[in-house]
């Protein structure tokens, strides 16, 4: 699941797809769901493929490209590296004048939306599916059709200041709801954090930091068929009333200054707080050396489960790539266990192949293992068009029910509404 939280978006419907085949899926694509029919033949990659990737990801990425040319002595490479905030309008101006590059990363909050365009080529047979996790291969499905497969993933643990643990009498990190609340008030009473935990309340982003209580509590976003939203349940809205009860008990803030979670975990003011691996990296480079043995990481508690958030990219093959043989080969080793573990050396970004874990550089990382075991247990929100759209409601409810008082009844409820407003789009 792709987490970076503020898009641009550019909606473009069939009408100004004319271009296209067709504003929906290609007869070859998968009735019932899974893999295509078709399989990527033997033999190595030829010809001139080219990729397009973002961010960090974009600027490593032909480091990587080296490798998989001398593998395959035919083919070239060229990857292009696109700007986060200036991706998707790309993409989807690709997508209308059939423009777009043989292969690319795409986040999954993209994959419903492009689906639905029909830009993405369904998977091949020849992947083992088994081999990646299984919430992270979720994020590849769009109304039970997989396109691409996961590259790389992400997932939150409860982060903890050890030193200050042990002075609020917190030995073993808790493991369900109850201790959670517990190890927050004990930081705040006992270590004398002004907040027990960081919560980051409202804004965007919110919603997931809460699903995962919701989640736990048995919660699901969308029915199973995708068409239509289930966010005003039970589950739901005790999941809420979980989550807004650490404000409710003064053991979470409000007015904590956002963007400020390293320094406010440093300093003590929060030593507790929820994200994904890329934090133990910046919390080490702003409390120097003296912090890093101090660094704690568990699993998020458990209710009816113990389900955390997944994000992460995919990587995708277009169907209206000239060479698309040699990109689905390309797209293959990248998910070998070997060329995951050699990517997360150059760009630190953690395998989606559970085997590459297994790696010296990540199995013997004080914290990174207890990421991959939270890994067997994570969602994402499902792949569809308008997730983005819901989720920024999600948060504006969120944020009225932490800041206003808005009971968690009545937050499911506004979100419910707001959803089905929304809908979940597409053709």
């Amino acid at each position: 699941m792709f987490t970076h939280s503020i898009r641009r978006r550019l909606v473009i419907g069939c009408a100004l797809a004319l271009t296209l085949a067709a504003c929906g899926r290609s007869a070859d694509t998968p009735e019932a769901g899974g893999q295509a029919t078709t399989t990527v033949s033997d033999g190595p990659a030829t010809g001139d493929l080219t990729v397009w990737a973002m961010g960090t990801e974009g600027e490593n990425l032909p480091k990587l490209m080296e490798q998989f040319q001398q593998a395959n002595p035919g083919a070239k490479v060229t990857v292009t590296p696109i700007p986060w905030d200036a991706a998707h309008n790309k993409f989807t101006t690709a997508i209308t004048a059939q423009s777009l590059p043989d292969a690319a990363m795409v986040g999954s909050t993209w994959m419903g939306e492009f689906a639905d365009l029909g830009a993405l080529d369904p998977t091949p047979q020849g992947f083992d599916n088994s081999a990646f996790f299984p919430g992270a291969l979720d994020t590849t499905k769009v109304k039970g059709v997989q396109y691409g497969v996961p590259w790389y993933v992400e997932t939150r643990l409860v982060y903890y200041r050890k030193d200050l643990a042990k002075k609020a009498g917190i030995t073993t990190p808790p493991s369900d709801w109850a201790g959670l609340k517990a190890m927050a008030k004990a930081m705040k009473d006992k270590a004398g954090a002004k907040c027990g935990i960081n919560l980051q309340p409202g804004g965007t982003g919110s919603w997931q930091t809460v699903m995962p209580f919701a989640w736990s509590a048995g919660a699901e976003i969308t029915a199973d068929d995708q068409k239509s939203f289930t966010l005003d349940t039970p589950a739901m809205q005790e999941g809420l009333q979980y989550f807004q009860s650490f404000f409710t008990d003064k053991v979470a803030c409000t007015d904590l200054p956002p963007n400020q979670t390293e320094a406010q975990f440093v300093n003590g003011t929060a030593p507790m707080f929820i994200s994904g691996p890329w934090m133990a990296g910046s919390v080490a480079k702003a409390g120097g050396e003296a912090m890093k043995p101090n660094i704690g990481v568990f699993q998020l508690p458990k209710n009816k489960t113990a389900t955390s958030f997944v994000g992460g990219s995919n990587f995708v093959v277009f169907k209206n790539s000239k060479n698309k043989d040699s990109a689905w080969k390309l797209v293959k080793w990248l998910s070998e266990e070997k060329t995951q573990a050699a990517w997360y050396k150059l760009s630190t970004d953690l395998p989606a192949v559970k085997s590459a874990w297994q790696d010296p550089s990540i199995a013997n990382d004080p914290l990174l293992p207890v990421f991959g075991k939270q890994l067997e247990d994570a969602k994402a929100p499902p792949s569809i068009v308008n997730w983005e759209q819901v989720a920024a409601a999600f948060d504006t409810e969120i944020e009225k029910m932490v800041k206003a008082n808005q009971s968690p009844a009545d937050t499911a409820k506004a979100i419910q509404t707001k959803a089905s407003q929304i809908g979940t789009g597409g053709s």
